[in-house]
């Protein structure tokens, strides 16, 4: 073995040829070594001799890994095809059921929901960025139920019914914002940072009970940038080192961007925290908050800072992802289709007229725009794989046996375009909900799974605690831009909608259009 001296002194070793073939065996034998009892270690037959649901072969240690690299969604769609709607796949040594029709999800997280409501606490997501917390990433175990507890409290449809006037002001701005830097139509603009923003705003005030000035706040950058780089980090096919053990143990990229990323998270929300307990110390009026709720009942709910900063995060990247990749989404769409944007400036005009913005008590007169809305949130859901579950005990359902700890998820990109339920699944089309008025809360309890409108918020009992909340913010924004605006595409930049960004949680890629008042009652309502 070679050697050479650094500048302090230490001594360093590079390996010889051979030395290095003889550790890259090593290290090989061991993973096949640990995989191989894994497999073995779990029975993939019950006592009536089921066995596990077919599916891809895939191939020695990897699985099927590397063929969900590049548009994974379609991959598995392929797959639901070849294989049936529910299927197996192995990933490393971690056994997957994915599940591609809305009955079986039904059947398996709902009617069993005490069964597959658990987590699987994967090396990145669970054990790095969350620490062992986090409501969307812990088992389904008693911490689990405290932080669902205390999210709900803040979440919960009374909750939002207090905090609707704070929806209503921040998606006021982003239209005034959208005007102004669109330079009332004439300048190009790229409204992902602005509805971003809006989301954080919105976000903000409930875990919080703070909101940022303007885009350029240092603020706004920050979460932003976390938010995106957890939905970059934690892709449930796409991190290969949570399915094979020994590589947590090795040096490694993803590992050393989760610690990274967990640090940014207490850093930012956990000092947060911080200060609004010195200011609650220092008997500063503190605005109503999640944050302030937490710190004040920390000793009786048995919380640390950590469970705190954690908790916040999760409630700061979901809350924002979600909704603002679907205004993102809308935007980058709706540009394509003006005979679309005429049908709703129509209605808008007929309901609402030219002199104020739409409310959230327009909503139920207003059905084509309530369509767009939900036509948008199946064809680019911005969670193409539902967060996986996990059962926690052995199940045979039609002679199909998932073994007890395997992940289960819903393939919510095939159910969004099975062509038996949604004609010509990838066209624009928000005339097929223009008869479904249900809210998605109202949807995800309907008792034919078929009816349901789409899969966005999850199912069961872990299903999006945030959706009343989500809904609304949704229907204020999206409403009032297409009150105020005639959205454009700019001549020769076309948009990208095959191509995203995340791979858990997907926006569009960066893109311009243009936003055209549209009539001199815009600047007027708006007050710009």
């Amino acid at each position: 073995m070679a050697g050479f001296s650094h500048a302090d002194g230490v001594q360093w070793h590079i390996p010889t040829l051979s030395q290095s073939i003889l550790i890259l065996a090593s290290i090989v034998s061991a993973t096949v070594y640990l995989f191989a009892k894994a497999i073995r270690s779990r029975r993939l037959v019950d006592e009536h001799g089921n066995s596990i649901p077919n599916g891809p072969l895939g191939i020695p240690i990897l699985g099927s890994f590397p063929f969900l690299t590049d548009y994974p969604e379609l991959t598995l769609d392929y797959w639901a095809k070849k294989f049936g709607p529910l299927y197996s796949m192995w990933l490393g040594n971690q056994l997957f059921v994915v599940v591609s029709d809305p009955q079986i999800v039904k059947d398996l997280m709902v009617t069993n929901g005490a069964i597959f409501s658990s987590r699987k606490e994967m090396f990145l997501k669970s054990q790095n960025i969350f620490a062992g917390r986090g409501i969307t990433a812990t088992p389904y175990n008693d911490r689990w139920r405290k932080h669902r507890r205390i999210a709900t409290g803040s979440l919960n449809i009374r909750a939002v019914d207090a905090y609707t006037y704070v929806l209503d002001y921040e998606a006021t701005v982003l239209v005034q914002e959208l005007y102004r830097y669109g330079k009332a139509g004439v300048a190009p603009i790229n409204p992902q940072p602005h509805a971003g923003r809006c989301s954080l705003n919105n976000m903000l005030t409930v875990v919080f009970g703070m909101r940022t000035d303007a885009i350029e706040h240092p603020l706004v950058g920050r979460a932003l940038r976390l938010s995106r780089e957890f939905m970059n980090c934690t892709g449930p096919v796409s991190n290969l080192i949570d399915f094979i053990p020994v590589l947590q143990h090795l040096p490694n990229y993803m590992t050393t961007r989760a610690k990274k990323l967990h640090a940014g998270l207490v850093e930012t929300y956990g000092g947060m925290i911080n200060d609004i307990e010195d200011r609650l110390k220092r008997g500063e009026d503190v605005p109503d908050c999640l944050a302030k709720t937490m710190i004040l009942t920390k000793e009786e709910e048995e919380m640390d800072h950590l469970d705190m900063s954690i908790l916040c995060s999760a409630f700061m990247i979901g809350g924002v992802e979600t909704t603002a990749s679907i205004m993102q989404w809308f935007s980058a769409l709706i540009p394509a289709y003006p005979e679309i944007q005429a049908k709703a400036h129509a209605e808008l005009d007929r309901v609402v007229g030219r002199n104020r913005l739409p409310t959230v008590e327009d909503e139920k007169n207003l059905p084509y725009i309530h369509a767009i809305i939900k036509e948008v949130e199946r064809c680019h859901n911005p969670f193409w794989l539902g967060t996986p579950h996990v059962n926690t005990h052995d199940f045979t359902y039609r002679g199909q046996f998932i073994p007890k700890d395997t992940v289960v998820v819903l393939n919510t990109y095939t159910m969004h375009h099975d062509p038996q339920r949604h004609p010509d699944p990838h066209t624009f089309n928000p005339d097929r909900y223009i008869k479904d008025s249900t809210t998605s809360s109202e949807s995800a309890n309907l008792a034919n799974a078929y009816e349901r409108d789409h899969w966005m918020f999850g199912v069961g009992r872990r299903i999006c605690p945030g959706m009343w909340v989500a809904e609304r913010e949704v229907w204020l924004a999206i409403s009032r831009m297409l009150w105020a605006f005639k959205m454009e595409e700019i001549p020769g930049e076309p948009i990208d909608l095959k191509e995203y960004d995340g791979l858990s949680g997907r926006s569009p890629v960066p893109f311009r259009i243009k936003m055209i008042p549209r009539d001199e009652n815009v600047a007027r309502v708006l007050g710009v």
